[in-house]
C-alpha cells in the first residue's frame, strides 16, 4: 500500500518540472493542489464534526464509528454551519487580501475580524473583546492581554496562509507573522506557523515525513512546541501504534497551563497538543485520506478541526482531482453554496486562493506567465522565539461564585485569572466592574452581556509582584434579572 501511495504521489509532482532553486508548475496543476488543500479541510471538517470535544483526555475507542453519510456536508451547511468555524474564519482574511490587496494593513484584518457575524471562543473571543476595548494587534493576542494565548485559534485559520504560499514556507510566516498575532502568541502562534509551512511544502513533496520535518525548521528548537512536534516524528520512528505514540503525547505534553477552562480539566484546547494529533494523522495514516482523518479525529479533544488541517495538507499534496470519490460527492453538493457569515463559495475561494498565491509568487521572486508558475524554493527559516506565560508556575485553582457573593479574594502568587460570564435580559447590557487589588482601585472592566462581544475572564492580571495580595470586583451597575458569575479562580506563582 505505502508504495503505491508514493508511486501516485511522486506521479503527481513530477507533472511538475522541479529543480534544486526553481519549482514550476502549469497553472491548472497549481490550481489542482489549491483546490485540494480547501477540498480537503472541509471534508476533514465535517468527518470529525459529530465527535468535537466528546472526547477530552482520551482516544475514541475503534467500537465507535466514525461515519461518512451521504449528504453530510450539505446538512451540516444547513443544520449546523458554525461547524466551519475553521474555514469562514479563514475567508475572513481572504476577502481582506481580496478587497485590499496584499499590502493591506493589519489593522484592516483585525477590524473584519472584530466585527464579523461569527460568534467566537476562546482566544478568538478573547482577541475580539480585546480590539472592540482599543488593545490592537499584536497586544490583543499577546498572553499578558489575552489568556488564551496559547489556544487552537490561529492554528485552525493559518490554512489560507499556507495556501497562498506555494513552496515558501517563509512567506506563509511572514502572513502568520501579521495576522496570527491578532488572537495568538508563543505555542498559540507557532501551531498557524507550523500548519501553514505544512501546507506550503505539501505543493512539491510527496513524502509526508518529509514535509512536517521540513515545516518544522521554521519553529525555534528551543520552544516546547518543536521539542513536542520533534517527540511525535520520533516516536513515530520508534512504533508502529499511533495510540502508543498517542499515549506518549498525552503522558509527556498534556499539561494545560493557560486556558482557564483546561487548567486541571479534561479539555485541552492548547495548539500545542492538537498539532501533535495533526500529526500522528498524517504520519501514520501513511498517505492514505480516509486512514489520515480517522486517526487524527480519534486522538480526540478538537477532533474535527485536527483532521480538517490534516486533510487539507494532504489534499494539498494530491490534489482536487485525486481526492477519493467516496468525499468528494458530498463536497460537490456545496460547492456553489455561500459559507455561513460570508458571501464567498467553495467555488469563489478557489480562485481567489489561486489568484493571491499567484501575486505571493510574484512578490518573492517567481514568474507567472499565461501557461507556467515558477516559483524559487525557500529553505525553512525559523521564525522568532516567544513564550506565553514566561516564568509562571500553576497555583491554585478555586471554584467563584456569583459577583454579589465573592467578595474579596485572596491568594499567594505573581498572577490571577477569574472567568466569569455576564447574564441580563437585554444583550445591550453591559457590567461595569471595578478591580480593586490590594485596596486600591486598579482597573473598570467592561463585562458585556451579549455572547459576541463578551469576555469569557472577568479579569486578570499575569504582572503582580509575588506575594499575598487581595483582588475585589465591584459590580457597579446591578440591575433587575441581571447576573455576573464569577466560575473560576486561577492564580500562579513566579519562578523568578
Amino acid at each position: 500500500m505505502k508504495s503505491l501511495i508514493s508511486f501516485v504521489l511522486l506521479s503527481l509532482v513530477g507533472l511538475s518540472a522541479l529543480s534544486k532553486d526553481l519549482v514550476v508548475f502549469n497553472r491548472s496543476q497549481l490550481l489542482d493542489k489549491i483546490k485540494g488543500g480547501w477540498a480537503g479541510q472541509v471534508i476533514g471538517c465535517t468527518y470529525g464534526g459529530p465527535t468535537e470535544f466528546r472526547w477530552r483526555g482520551e482516544q475514541i475507542p475503534d467500537s465507535v464509528p466514525i461515519t461518512w453519510n451521504k449528504g453530510c456536508i450539505k446538512w451540516y451547511y444547513d443544520n449546523q454551519p458554525g461547524l466551519y468555524d475553521d474555514v469562514y474564519m479563514d475567508l475572513t482574511f481572504l476577502d481582506v487580501f481580496d478587497r485590499l490587496g496584499m499590502d493591506a494593513p493589519v489593522d484592516s484584518f483585525a477590524m473584519a475580524f472584530a466585527h464579523a457575524a461569527y460568534p467566537l471562543w476562546h482566544a478568538n473571543q478573547a482577541a475580539r473583546y480585546n480590539l472592540l476595548n482599543g488593545v490592537m494587534p499584536p497586544l490583543s493576542g499577546h498572553w499578558r492581554n489575552n489568556p488564551h494565548a496559547d489556544d487552537i485559534d490561529y492554528q485552525i485559520e493559518a490554512d489560507y496562509a499556507g495556501l497562498m504560499s506555494p513552496a515558501m514556507p517563509n512567506a506563509a510566516s511572514e502572513v502568520s507573522d501579521k495576522i496570527g498575532h491578532i488572537m495568538n502568541y508563543g505555542n498559540g502562534w507557532y501551531g498557524g506557523v507550523y500548519v501553514g509551512a505544512m501546507y506550503a511544502l505539501a505543493f512539491t513533496s510527496t513524502n509526508i515525513e518529509e514535509v512536517v520535518t521540513e515545516a518544522l525548521k521554521v519553529i525555534p528548537k528551543r520552544s516546547s512546541f518543536y521539542a513536542c512536534m520533534n517527540d511525535i516524528i520520533t516516536w513515530h520512528g520508534q512504533t508502529d501504534d499511533w495510540r502508543e505514540c498517542w499515549r506518549r503525547c498525552q503522558s509527556k505534553w498534556n499539561d494545560e497551563r493557560g486556558c482557564p477552562e483546561g487548567v486541571n480539566a479534561p479539555l485541552n484546547i492548547d495548539a500545542m497538543v492538537n498539532c501533535a494529533y495533526i500529526l500522528i494523522g498524517l504520519l501514520y495514516g501513511d498517505g492514505d485520506f480516509e486512514r489520515t482523518m480517522e486517526i487524527s479525529t480519534r486522538c480526540g479533544q478538537d477532533s474535527d478541526c485536527n483532521p480538517a488541517s490534516a486533510a487539507g495538507i494532504l489534499g494539498t499534496m494530491v490534489g482536487y482531482n485525486r481526492i477519493p470519490e467516496k468525499w468528494m460527492a458530498n463536497l460537490r453538493e456545496v460547492e456553489d453554496l455561500d459559507f455561513a457569515y460570508t458571501k464567498l463559495s467553495l467555488r469563489q475561494v478557489y480562485l481567489k486562493s489561486f489568484e493571491q498565491a499567484l501575486e505571493m509568487v510574484r512578490r518573492n521572486g517567481g514568474t507567472v506567465s499565461d501557461e507556467v508558475v515558477s516559483i524559487p524554493r525557500q529553505t525553512p527559516k525559523p521564525v522568532r522565539w516567544e513564550e506565553s506565560f514566561e516564568g509562571l508556575t500553576l497555583g491554585e485553582v478555586r471554584s467563584g461564585a456569583a459577583l454579589d457573593q465573592l467578595g474579596p479574594v485572596t491568594f499567594e502568587g505573581a498572577a490571577i485569572v477569574m472567568s466569569g460570564y455576564v447574564s441580563a435580559p437585554s444583550a445591550e447590557y453591559v457590567a461595569q466592574i471595578e478591580v480593586v487589588v490590594d485596596g486600591r482601585p486598579l482597573k473598570r472592566m467592561q463585562a458585556p452581556a451579549d455572547f459576541k462581544r463578551r469576555t469569557a475572564e472577568l479579569y486578570w492580571n499575569y504582572d503582580l509582584p509575588e506575594g499575598h495580595h487581595t483582588v475585589e470586583l465591584r459590580w457597579l451597575n446591578p440591575a433587575e434579572k441581571c447576573r455576573v458569575e464569577c466560575t473560576r479562580i486561577i492564580t500562579y506563582h513566579s519562578k523568578k
